[in-house]
C-alpha cells in the first residue's frame, strides 16, 4: 500500500533535476486573516492531500486562481506565498481575476459549456462565443504565469482538470522542452458529443500538448483517441494509447482517483466521531430505534438527487413498515448558484422533499431531512459510519469519491453502498449494489435490499471494498500519474506499452 513517504521518495528519487509546477483553478491552501495575521488552511478534497506531498518533496510551485483579498495579504514581494503556514516548503502563485472574466472562462464556458458537455445528464450545454473568448484569455494569462516560473529551466507541468484545456498547447508553444501531463477530472464524451462543440478542434488541439493526458476510465480514454481520430490528422493506436499529432507524442492512460483510506480511516476511530456520533444519534432519534439513510453531494444535476428522491419516495409507497423508522438525510452544499440549472435542481429538490414529508411525515418524524450546507469533517464522517446505507446515484460521475469515502469510514465492516452504474467507482467497488438511478423500481427495490440484507452478507462485502480503497488509494493514484509522465516523457515510446 502506498503512504505519503512513498510518495515522497518517488519524486526525490525521480524529478529530483525538475522543477514541479502544478496548475490548477482552485488553490491548495485558502487564506484568512486570523488576529490580523493571514492563515493558510487546506481545503477538503482527495486532490489537495495527494499533491501536496509532491510538491513539499519537491519544494515546486502551485499555481491556481486567487480566493480573495486574504490572499493578497500574504503574499511576498514577487507574488509568491509560501505553503504550509507553519512548516514552508513550496510556493504558491495566485492568479487575479475580474469579475468579468470569472463569470465568463469559469461560470460560463467550463461550467455551462464544457461540463454538461461531458457528462451524459440531458443538460444541454451553453456555448457563448464570448465566454469562450475569457476561457482562452485565461487560460493564456495561467500560462504566462506558468512560463514565467518555469524560466527556461528543466520543469514537469501537472495540470489539473477542465478549465485548463487549451493551457498545454499554450505553455507547449513557448517552451517546447518542458514536460506537461494532466489529469481530467471528468467524463470525456464520445465524438458526436463532441460535436456540439463549436471549438471542439481547438480543445483537442489544447489538450495534445500534454505528454501524458490522464483520465478515470479506460472508456474515456478511448473516446478521447476516437474523437482524436475523427476531427484531427493525427495517427491514432488505440490499442496502446498512443497519439502521435504535430510531429508530438501524447500519451493517454487511466488513472482512477482515490482518497486518502488512512486518514479517513484514522479520523473515523477517533473520539471526536465518537461524540459526534452519539449527538446525531440523540438529534436523528437513532437510539430510538430510527434507521438512517444517507446521500452526501454536493448540489450538481450530475448527481441524480432528485431521482434519490423518486426512490426513497416509492421506498415508502411499497414497504410501509418504514414509514416512521427511516430517515433519509441528504446533505451537501450548494453550487454554482449564478447557473439556471443549478437553481432549477435546488427548487426540484426542495420541491421532492416537501412533496414526500408532507405524503408521509406524521407525529414528529420526517421521512427525508434536506441539509443544503456545509459541514465539518466530523460531522461527515460520524454521519457515515451511522447510516445504514449510503446512496450515489450519479447520472454519470467521473469517479464520485463519496462512495469511497463511505466505505473508509465503515471501520466496524457495516454499512451497505449503493452505488449508480453511471459512477467510475462501480468498476472498483463491486461489492456495492449496482443501480441504474432512472429505474425507480430498481433503486427503492435496492434500499429495502439494504434494509433486509444479513449481517454476514453486509460484512463480506464491506471488507471487499474497503480492502481496494485501501490498496489503491491517493498516493497510489499519484505516483502511477508521476511515474508515466516521466517514461511519457522519453524519446522511445516503445517501453510505455507496458506501463498502465
Amino acid at each position: 500500500m502506498w503512504t505519503g513517504d512513498d510518495l515522497q521518495r518517488l519524486v526525490s528519487r525521480e524529478l529530483s533535476d525538475y522543477r514541479l509546477i502544478v496548475v490548477s483553478n482552485r488553490q491548495p491552501y485558502v487564506f484568512k486573516m486570523v488576529d490580523g495575521v493571514p492563515r493558510g488552511e487546506m481545503p477538503p478534497g482527495g486532490l489537495t492531500a495527494a499533491i501536496d506531498p509532491l510538491m513539499r518533496a519537491c519544494g515546486g510551485t502551485w499555481i491556481a486562481q486567487s480566493n480573495g483579498e486574504d490572499d493578497l495579504a500574504a503574499m511576498d514581494d514577487s507574488g509568491r506565498i509560501r505553503v504550509p503556514t507553519d512548516a514552508p516548503a513550496y510556493s504558491m502563485r495566485l492568479l487575479n481575476l475580474s469579475d468579468e472574466e470569472n463569470t465568463g472562462f469559469y461560470y460560463g464556458f467550463a461550467n455551462e459549456g464544457l461540463w454538461p458537455l461531458c457528462h451524459i445528464a440531458y443538460t444541454e450545454p451553453v456555448f457563448d462565443a464570448e465566454h469562450y473568448g475569457f476561457y482562452q484569455s485565461v487560460n493564456r494569462r495561467f500560462a504566462d504565469l506558468v512560463l514565467d516560473e518555469i524560466n527556461d529551466e528543466p520543469a514537469i507541468v501537472l495540470i489539473q482538470d477542465y478549465h485548463l484545456a487549451l493551457l498545454p498547447r499554450y505553455i507547449r508553444e513557448v517552451s517546447p522542452d518542458t514536460i506537461i501531463g494532466q489529469f481530467w477530472h471528468i467524463p470525456w464524451p464520445n465524438p458526436d458529443i463532441l460535436r456540439i462543440c463549436p471549438w471542439q478542434d481547438e480543445i483537442l488541439d489544447g489538450m495534445l500538448g500534454n505528454d501524458l493526458l490522464g483520465f478515470h476510465l479506460s472508456g474515456d480514454c478511448q473516446n478521447f483517441i476516437s474523437c482524436v481520430d475523427a476531427n484531427l490528422d493525427a495517427q491514432v493506436d488505440p490499442e496502446y494509447g498512443l497519439i502521435d499529432y504535430r510531429d508530438e507524442t501524447t500519451l493517454v492512460r487511466p488513472f482512477p482517483i482515490s482518497i486518502d483510506f488512512d486518514n479517513l480511516d484514522t479520523e473515523a476511530r477517533s473520539e471526536e466521531v465518537e461524540d459526534e456520533m452519539a449527538r446525531l444519534s440523540r438529534e436523528l432519534g437513532l437510539n430510538r430505534g430510527r434507521i438512517l439513510g444517507l446521500g452526501i453531494d454536493r448540489q450538481d444535476y450530475t448527481k441524480g438527487i432528485p431521482h434519490r428522491l423518486r426512490a426513497v419516495e416509492r421506498l415508502f409507497e411499497k414497504w410501509p413498515q418504514y414509514r416512521g423508522r427511516l430517515v433519509f438525510l441528504q446533505a451537501g452544499a450548494t453550487s454554482r448558484t449564478s447557473i439556471n440549472s443549478y437553481m432549477q435542481l435546488t427548487i426540484d429538490i426542495e420541491s421532492a422533499v416537501n412533496r414526500i414529508n408532507e405524503r408521509f411525515g406524521h407525529d414528529g418524524w420526517q421521512p427525508v431531512l434536506y441539509w443544503p450546507t456545509s459541514l465539518p469533517s466530523t460531522t461527515f464522517s460520524a454521519l457515515r459510519r451511522l447510516a445504514s446505507f449510503c446512496a450515489e446515484s450519479s447520472l454519470h460521475d467521473g469517479m464520485n469519491l463519496v462512495a469511497k469515502e463511505y466505505v473508509a469510514s465503515r471501520v466496524d465492516d457495516d454499512g451497505v453502498l449503493i452505488l449508480s452504474a453511471f459512477a467510475g467507482a462501480a468498476q472498483e467497488l463491486t461489492g456495492s449494489l449496482i443501480i441504474n438511478p432512472y429505474a425507480t423500481e430498481q433503486f427503492a427495490e435496492a434500499i429495502h435490499q439494504a434494509l433486509t440484507m444479513s449481517d454476514a452478507e453486509r460484512r463480506i462485502r464491506m471488507r471487499q471494498m474497503r480492502n481496494t480503497v485501501r490498496e489503491n488509494n491517493i498516493y497510489k493514484w499519484a505516483g502511477r500519474i508521476m511515474m508515466n509522465l516521466m517514461q511519457a516523457s522519453t524519446p522511445d515510446h516503445s517501453r510505455l506499452t507496458t506501463t498502465a
